[in-house]
């Protein structure tokens, strides 16, 4: 099996030396996406980037053939575990049952100062 990046301008750039997501077989493996728009925006509302940032994971997992409801584990990150109401209503539109396995942990600080970064596994 050969890996291969995955790359889409519908997502942000990699600000970084990595890859925007990954294959492996047929398992897909997103970056952790933070909030920016492609174009590099940002809103200050947690609910806005956590949609962000999934609208982003989403664009990666297309760009690779695979979708959302093929996501089998996301984590989730987050710099404020105060918010995690406002980013699950979020998070649970973005996916069905069986729903994906997923970690959720608290951190001191993300990239570029925003308050939430996910990445997931997805099959193809």
């Amino acid at each position: 099996m050969n890996k291969l990046a995955v790359s889409t301008d519908k997502a942000p750039a990699a600000i970084g030396p990595y890859s925007q997501g990954m294959t492996f077989g047929d398992l897909v493996f997103t970056s952790g996406q933070i909030p920016y728009t492609p174009d590099g925006k940002i809103s200050e509302d947690i609910s806005e980037q956590t949609r962000q940032s999934l609208e982003n994971v989403k664009a990666i997992l297309e760009a690779a053939g695979s979708s959302m409801d093929k996501v089998i584990k996301c984590t989730v990150f987050i710099t404020d575990m105060n918010q995690f109401a406002a980013i699950n209503e979020v998070y649970a539109q973005y996916f069905s049952a069986p729903f994906p396995a997923r970690s959720c942990v608290q951190v001191a600080y993300l990239p570029k100062g925003v308050n939430i970064e996910i990445e997931a596994i997805a099959y193809k």
